[in-house]
């Protein structure tokens, strides 16, 4: 879902050209899947626009790629670790850091509520946005 949100704030601020937006997961136990349905229905209920996504693994390629990596929770940091090493250029953050809270974002997988995650997810990205 956070893509697919910080694209469309981006879009909305009139600042979608400002950025390369991507996800990928720590695992490759989704490789290749789409977006869980669940999630599509909340972005369409909250009128969020997406595309088709296939899921991957992310690379120390793109820690090198991107200027910041966002991570949901802190079990996600910590398998993002193992993937890219030692944060030497400090790109690495958990997302609701951006709203100054030190939680980790709702995971819906386990909850099903994925109101609460997209209100955590939104609240990140929304001061991501201010920030950046």
């Amino acid at each position: 879902m956070a893509e697919f949100l910080i694209k469309h704030l981006a879009d909305e601020a009139g600042r979608a050209d400002e950025f390369v937006v991507a996800s990928a997961a720590v695992s490759a136990e989704e490789t290749g899947n789409d977006m869980y349905p669940p999630a599509k229905r909340k972005l369409r209920e909250k009128g969020v626009p997406f595309s088709e996504h296939r899921a991957r693994q992310i690379t120390r390629g793109d820690y090198e790629y991107y200027d910041y990596i966002v991570c949901m929770d802190e079990s996600n940091l910590r398998l993002l670790r193992r993937i890219v090493g030692e944060d030497r250029a400090g790109k690495v953050s958990l997302l609701l850091q951006w709203a100054d809270s030190n939680r980790d974002v709702a995971d819906p997988w386990y909850t099903g509520d994925f109101e609460q995650a997209y209100n955590d997810i939104l609240a990140g990205c929304e001061a991501m946005m201010r920030q950046v």
